[in-house]
């Protein structure tokens, strides 16, 4: 039997699906309550656990691969309720390469554009509740430049930059489905040094039909999110304690001809350069 067709057979019986922990064992999920039956094994290897993360993430073929996303930003100060304070819209484009089959390497870009919480219009400015200050808006861009991008890798996910200066772990990655949907979670790592508190916990879903068609280079996937980081540095807000939390939600697209006319417009004027993340052309 190929392994097509094994997947497909499996998932027909409501297999579980687990993931793949090291070279000599699969870590089976301790608290998986998604709609599953007996236990089976679908990525079985540390290489197939990590191709499976590139095709939700990106790409195997290096190409470009664009995510649009929105959501809604919260200051949390103290014991006070989170207050959400503004939305915002972007696009995360994705390159990756293959160095073997046990790695590949992601570069990216991130534009985000802030939108007022009330209106959903741009921001330029924005009168700061806390300080009574009206700033001017900075948007949210960072990436590109080849050795700047990431080493997806079966013993982890590390800055290309500070590879050497984090420990090497095996990849850990949590997948779990129900009906006819898969999803994987996954947690950001940071270089070293970065001011605190700063997280992402991601999740990734497809449809398992895709997941299990290995002629299916990169999964139709959406996510959601949620981020933890200090004060924006434009948010001028001093030594106020605190931080801010992201929630966003989004899809991978076919290419940037399908992000919304409006953000795609803006994003094409003021930042060209960041509309692919071919290494290349950075």
């Amino acid at each position: 039997m190929n392994e097509l067709n094994r997947r497909q057979m499996v998932l027909g019986t409501g297999g579980l699906l687990v993931a793949a922990g090291s070279a000599d064992a699969v870590t089976t999920l301790p608290n998986v309550t998604g709609l599953a039956g007996d236990a089976s094994v679908l990525i079985n290897t540390p290489e197939e656990n990590l191709r499976s993360l590139v095709r939700m993430t990106a790409s195997l073929d290096p190409v470009d691969t664009p995510w649009w996303y929105n959501g809604t930003m919260y200051a949390i100060v103290g014991d006070q309720q989170p207050v959400p304070i503004m939305k915002f819209e972007g696009m995360e484009i994705y390159w990756m390469r293959q160095i073997s089959a046990s790695e590949y390497e992601l570069t990216g870009n991130t534009v985000t554009f802030f939108r007022d919480i009330e209106t959903n219009e741009f921001l330029e400015t924005w009168s700061n509740p806390y300080t009574g200050k009206m700033l001017e808006v900075e948007d949210a861009v960072q990436g590109g430049g080849k050795g700047r991008g990431f080493s997806y890798a079966t013993n982890g996910i590390r800055p290309m930059a500070f590879k050497d200066k984090i420990e090497a772990s095996p990849l850990q990655l949590e997948w779990s489905f129900a009906r006819d949907t898969l999803w994987m979670h996954n947690q950001t790592v940071y270089p070293p040094g970065m001011a605190p508190p700063r997280a992402q916990r991601q999740t990734m879903f497809a449809p398992i039909n895709d997941f299990v068609d290995d002629s299916v280079r990169s999964l139709p996937s959406i996510f959601s999110s949620t981020v933890f980081m200090p004060w924006l540095k434009w948010m001028d807000m001093g030594d106020q304690p605190g931080h801010v939390v992201w929630h966003a939600s989004g899809a991978k697209l076919k290419s940037i001809d399908d992000l919304p006319p409006e953000y795609r417009a803006r994003a094409e004027a003021e930042y060209p350069a960041r509309m692919t993340a071919n290494p290349d052309k950075q």
